[in-house]
């Protein structure tokens, strides 16, 4: 018997039928995944709304340290809280019909293009999140995989599409209606071969960039940015209005906040000329911290709370006065026993 051969005509419609109906786990599981954000945001719990708690926005807050391209666009929303809103509210409402046209085949290629764009975003947003294991990264990254897979291979029989395709007005259309939901794709076998091989060493090299530059996981030490909370302390000066300096949370869990126990002045030999212990820091006003994003900064029951994404100026009083010939540093310390130090610019002096 001879080896069939493939010529550069269209594949016939078998080929594509049994591709869709082996995908078909694939993409029942991947809709559910993107429709169940829409459930569980307002359906299970209504997760946006701004000031509770579970708000999603103070979330999406928590990509904004590491994000890897996209940094100005979170940053903008961030502070722009109703522009952010509206963001998120077409977000989920996108999520939701996604997965719910990827379960039920219908435009089964526009669906999956958008589960690719929608696993780009949470991957670039993300990737950098995970404490024990690349949580983020894998789901972004699997996310733009499963999309381009489902694209190439539509919803097949088991779909809305292929109910729709005996329609005589998707008949008449049959190259735009193959592009969008499902069917064969008017490109011949090596056509298609090129572009399945050309996405694939796309895909490696999104997928071997991403992990290296979010965890060094290709060549170089490990590193996983959410594990162990960093603070950056910058602009710290002191006047007669008390001590002032910025923080800015920056890596860490993203379901817990780091916990600031004490604040001190210290000389250049490490001497403490002042410090305010927990309790001190826990009864602050609200007016002595001034939060820049909706991840906020706030006295809790045994110091200072700082969420991951969290950035704010914040001013102490300083009651005694604090005497120091030589250079001034402020010294942040967690309640881990982690501390942080900037340079303190003094009144009348550099």
């Amino acid at each position: 018997m001879k080896e069939e051969r493939f010529h550069d005509s269209s594949l016939r419609p078998e080929s594509y039928r049994w591709a869709a109906v082996i995908a078909l786990p694939l993409r029942l599981v991947v809709g559910w995944t993107y429709f169940s954000a829409f459930w569980r945001r307002l359906v299970l719990e209504n997760k946006l709304i701004p000031d509770d708690p579970g708000y999603i926005g103070v979330k999406f807050n928590h990509f904004l340290p590491n994000a890897l391209g996209i940094k100005p666009v979170i940053e903008y929303l961030v502070t722009h809280p109703s522009e952010l809103w509206w963001f998120i509210a077409a977000f989920t409402i996108i999520e939701c019909l996604v997965g719910l046209m990827l379960m039920l085949g219908l435009l089964t290629r526009l669906a999956a293009v958008g589960v690719f764009s929608l696993a780009l975003g949470i991957l670039l947003g993300s990737g950098w999140l995970g404490t024990t294991c690349l949580d983020e990264w894998q789901i972004g990254i699997l996310g733009m995989c499963a999309g381009l897979l489902l694209f190439l291979t539509g919803g097949g029989s088991c779909s809305l599409d292929g109910r729709l395709a005996q329609l005589p007005c998707c008949a008449r259309r049959a190259s735009l209606f193959a592009w969008v939901a499902s069917g064969p794709l008017p490109l011949g076998y090596r056509k298609l071969a090129k572009v399945s091989i050309w996405s694939a060493v796309f895909m490696m090299f999104v997928t071997l960039g991403t992990n290296q530059f979010f965890h060094g996981g290709v060549w170089g030490p490990l590193h996983n940015k959410s594990v162990k909370p960093l603070l950056e302390v910058s602009g710290a000066s002191l006047s007669g209005d008390g001590l002032r300096f910025n923080v800015y949370r920056t890596e860490g869990v993203d379901t817990y906040g780091s916990f600031l126990v004490r604040v001190r002045l210290t000389d250049g030999q490490g001497n403490t000329l002042w410090k305010m212990e927990a309790d001190e820091l826990s009864a602050l006003p609200p007016s002595a911290i001034e939060n820049s994003f909706i991840a906020r900064i706030k006295p809790g029951a045994f110091g200072l709370v700082l969420p991951l994404g969290a950035k704010a100026g914040v001013t102490l009083p300083v009651t005694l006065p604090v005497v120091s010939v030589g250079p001034v540093s402020v010294v942040l310390t967690d309640v881990s026993g982690k501390e942080w130090s900037a340079p303190v610019r003094k009144a009348g002096g550099a």
